[in-house]
């Protein structure tokens, strides 16, 4: 797109916006100029989509997105220049503006607790494990060794404040070892001892204030609250104090100020409120288990897909502190439980070799609690296996909730291996009754599968019509394969997906382009052609490139990534840079990416589809899955 074109597409986007006083914020990622408008109107979605260069508008998280496509930086340049602010002076206020309360508090929770869940699912088996030598072996518990790796167990759970205070203060861009200092001083052995002793009756003031008695140990709504509080203390006293003394003045007045105040009203309200929810959740579970078991058991994998399910966290920790179990966390085991069991029902049925080896692998994983491979690559793909194992949680939660049903230990990544969890010498049965709902979660799948399929029976098991369609399209694709051509080769290692399944109705209604997505199984993304670096995104998730031939190809690693500002990426390459077919592009962490709750399929899109003669998908060429691009 020629400059002067960029220049006229900018003007009129920001005409048809409502100016630059209508923009609150505007930042970008490989193909969306992503703005956050103070108002905005369905009229308005459709004015910038008639605006020529424009693919098309998407309106999600808060953000006004239109996608432009590979000329998207030069399009933002232009725009902010037009809008003349900082979108580093507007980019701090962004995480706290964007989106309505409850979509700012479930991004809060997301983005507090996605990096060291692991840490807890971790201390969770130890806790598991402890608890089934127990069994085996009673007189293990008056050991060192034991009680050793019981106190390692409990430990993040104890100092969960912490943990919260690391994370929270990169969300809330304050001062990371200024918040640990001050929910460290929430979780010392003294003042626990402090509040335990105002507990037990002992007139104990703190500023002419009675101590309360809340212990603030394994706590989250107070750590994450006074972090929330440093965020603005820290601000005003860094404008208010002379540079030469604001280092070591504005942590002390910061925690001066925050730790009382937390102690004294924000602790005892949130705690307080915490317990309240925790409490009209348990009255729930105890007055109409049924009812709780069919909610959690068939809607909760729905909430994970929404980013809510960050949400109840405090919700099942207070419910630990305050009962020392909680019957939440048992029915999500087997909602769990019950989407492993539907990636099983799809591996037995398949016939195809990919998609058995993709449900198995995804089953494999599942096992320890880490369902993204069985919802993302399974499950959804088809659709119908996400449904079943929908019903199929609700149905054996259903049943588990007759047996009265606990989870006695806070489970970080539930799953059949933490179904342990949830014995209790003192209540035998709700071992067996979330072992029963397990069952149900595996084996009906199964059953459910093998009678109504999970989406490609018909094309499996068509006979004759499935023959003449693969030799119809083997020819097809051989007359392609003779013509002038490029082939653009799969950049990573995984599951081809098509493209109208990529739940992005930008890439899957074609709008960017023809291509392919890949279900990644490692993180490697090398050049699918020999050619020309053009675009490399400033947040790393995704790369341009040109072929020798002029074919021009995004890679778009993830959905949503920009967000992720290219932490878990490591690039390779540069813009203007000549690479060879097989070349390493990028790495990223898949790793990090599940954690952080982001879909790691990959769109691979032959932006320029609109001036070649044809672009076809091939797996008949030297038995490899590719791109054929007609010149």
């Amino acid at each position: 797109m020629k400059a002067d074109k960029i220049h006229e597409l900018a003007k009129r986007i920001l005409e048809e916006i409502g100016g630059s006083e209508n923009v609150a914020n505007s930042t970008h990622c490989a193909t969306r100029l992503r703005l956050v408008l103070k108002e905005e109107d369905d009229a308005m979605v459709e004015k910038v989509k008639q605006i020529p260069g424009v693919i098309d508008v998407v309106r999600k998280g808060g953000q006004f997105q239109i996608v432009i496509g590979n000329t998207v930086d030069k399009v933002y340049g232009q725009f902010e220049e037009m809008t003349d602010k900082s979108n580093d002076a507007r980019h701090s206020e962004e995480t706290s503006q964007e989106g309505n309360v409850f979509t700012r508090i479930i991004a809060t929770m997301s983005a507090v607790f996605a990096p060291f869940v692991y840490v807890l699912a971790a201390a969770g088996m130890i806790q598991g494990s402890l608890i089934i030598l127990s069994q085996f072996w009673p007189n293990i518990v008056e050991t060192g060794t034991y009680q050793v790796f019981d106190v390692m167990s409990w430990a993040p759970f104890v100092f969960l404040p912490i943990f919260i205070a690391i994370t929270a203060s990169k969300h809330f861009k304050t001062n990371t070892y200024t918040a640990v200092f001050a929910n460290a001083a929430l979780v010392a052995p003294g003042f626990t001892e402090l509040a335990q002793r105002a507990g037990a009756g002992e007139a104990i003031t703190f500023l002419g204030s009675p101590l309360s008695e809340t212990v603030y140990t394994s706590t989250v709504i107070p750590a994450l609250l006074l972090v929330w509080l440093l965020r603005y203390l820290e601000r005003f006293f860094e404008r208010m104090l002379p540079d030469a003394v604001t280092r070591l003045f504005t942590p002390l007045f910061s925690v001066i100020i925050a730790v009382p105040l937390t102690i004294l009203v924000i602790g005892p309200i949130s705690s307080a409120g915490a317990n309240v929810v925790a409490t009209g959740y348990t009255a729930l579970s105890e007055s109409f288990p049924a009812l709780a078991g069919i909610i959690i058991g068939g809607l909760w994998q729905i909430f994970v897909l929404m980013g809510i399910h960050w949400g109840i966290t405090p919700v099942i920790l207070a419910n630990h502190e305050q009962y020392g179990m909680d019957t939440f966390q048992a029915y999500q085991t087997i909602a769990v439980i019950a989407q492993v069991g539907a990636a099983l029902a799809v591996f037995l049925k398949a016939k195809k070799q990919d998609v058995r080896s993709v449900s198995l692998s995804a089953t494999i994983t599942g096992i320890f609690g880490i369902t993204e491979p069985a919802i993302y690559g399974v499950n959804l793909r088809y659709k119908k296996p996400f449904v079943i194992g929908i019903i199929s949680g609700a149905v054996g939660a259903l049943v588990a909730s007759f047996f009265g049903v606990y989870s006695y230990v806070y489970t970080g990544l539930p799953g059949p291996l933490t179904v342990i969890n949830n014995y209790s010498p003192e209540n035998p049965g709700s071992f067996w009754g979330v072992l029963t709902g397990a069952a149900i979660a595996i084996v009906l799948p199964v059953i459910l599968v093998q009678i109504f399929g999970y989406g490609e029976d018909a094309v499996e098991t068509t006979g004759v019509e499935e023959t003449d369609t693969r030799d119809a399209k083997a020819s097809q694709e051989v007359e392609l394969a003779e013509q002038p051509h490029v082939t653009v080769y799969p950049p990573l290692q995984g599951t081809i997906v098509p493209m109208d399944e990529v739940p992005d109705p930008v890439f899957s209604s074609g709008a960017m382009g023809k291509g392919i997505a890949i279900e990644p199984t490692e993180g490697r993304v090398v050049a699918p052609f020999n050619g020309e670096v053009t675009l490399v995104a400033e947040t790393k998730h995704a790369i341009g490139l040109t072929s020798d031939e002029g074919v021009e190809v995004l890679i778009h690693v993830g959905l949503e990534t920009v967000e992720l500002n290219g932490k878990p990426f490591t690039v390779h390459v540069k813009a203007g840079e000549k690479v060879s077919k097989g070349e390493l592009l990028l790495e990223v962490d898949l790793d990090q990416l599940k954690a952080a709750n982001y879909q790691t399929i990959t769109p691979v899109v032959v932006t320029n589809t609109h001036e070649l003669r044809e672009v076809a998908a091939t797996e008949s060429l030297e038995d490899e899955y590719a791109l054929l691009v007609k010149i």
